[in-house]
């Protein structure tokens, strides 16, 4: 196979860091973009992505993936302003360096685009989404696809909520579930157990960019990728990080109650379909399953 150089944004985020460690192994060069952890560990490159006179100076013709984001819908609502630049306007501008010094551009983006009421949900589905974060992602979309239009080469990859080999478990909205099981100290905490999700492993995402960085045919505009593993309410998450913990979670109340309009909006069930990646001959498999990847997770530690 072909080694390229690749630049990943965002590389030392948590989906980063698995996308990087899985081009690295085998063998490409990567080109690690960060910002403030540039000043704290030599191995990545400096540059603010909000710095478009930067951003011109740096890329040249290589490869991209584009995996900077602000992926918290809480934080989206609360300063939008902020959050749909790096959501949208920063996506917008790489596709457009993408088309005029041809490399290949893939924009991660989210099943948070959907409302959650008909999956599973296939490429050509209607987005429809409920709040700021999805509506800004969709905003980064039809942004790089509009490049795409004029010739770059841009994929949208859409994922579920994701996990992994976290520095802190707040980089995960499905690690941090492992602080809520380990609080024993009497705090009780709700947890959703209505809304059910597909939580998917980084390193897998990883490997899947990997492979369709390296088809030798045109790629489609959107792509979808999620776990094969069944639905998970948090509550179902809970449930199985504290057995592999080996700790009781009495302290934690299954709601299985509609969260209320003072909440974030969130779907109830934006299932991806990866039949698109099927047709392209991608593995959507994965390596391990949610319960088997915590298994070996806490058990190296």
């Amino acid at each position: 196979m072909v080694k390229t150089t690749v630049v990943i944004t965002g590389a030392s985020g948590l989906l980063g860091r698995a996308v990087t460690a899985e081009f690295e192994s085998s063998g490409d060069e990567v080109i690690k973009l960060a910002n403030s952890r540039a000043g704290k560990d030599s191995s990545y490159t400096k540059l603010d992505l909000m710095d478009e006179e930067a951003v011109n100076g740096f890329f040249q013709t290589h490869g991209k993936i584009d995996g900077a984001a602000e992926r918290r819908p809480d934080v989206a609502e609360a300063d939008p302003e902020k959050a749909a630049k790096i959501n949208a306007v920063v996506p917008a501008h790489l596709a457009a360096l993408a088309n005029q010094r041809k490399f290949l551009l893939f924009y991660i983006s989210t099943d948070y685009v959907f409302n959650g009421k008909n999956p599973p949900y296939d490429v050509d589905a209607s987005p429809d989404p409920l709040q700021m974060y999805g509506r800004q992602k969709l905003d980064g979309e039809k942004a790089v696809l509009a490049e795409r239009e004029k010739g770059a080469k841009v994929t949208v990859l859409r994922v579920p909520i994701l996990y992994g080999k976290t520095e802190y478990n707040a980089e995960s909205a499905v690690n941090i579930l492992r602080d809520v099981v380990q609080d024993q100290s009497g705090k009780q905490y709700k947890m959703d157990a209505y809304q059910v999700r597909f939580p998917t492993n980084v390193e897998d995402i990883g490997r899947v960019l990997y492979d369709l960085s390296h088809v030798d045919k045109p790629l489609p505009p959107i792509l979808h990728y999620a776990t094969p593993s069944p639905a998970l309410t948090k509550y179902d998450m809970t449930t199985i990080i504290s057995k592999h913990l080996s700790l009781p979670i009495d302290h934690v109340i299954r709601d299985t109650n509609k969260p209320g309009p003072e909440a974030t909006p969130r779907p109830e069930n934006t299932q991806l379909s990866t039949k698109a990646l099927e047709e392209l001959g991608i593995d959507v498999s994965e390596r391990k399953t949610f319960d088997e990847w915590w298994k070996s997770y806490i058990g190296e530690k």
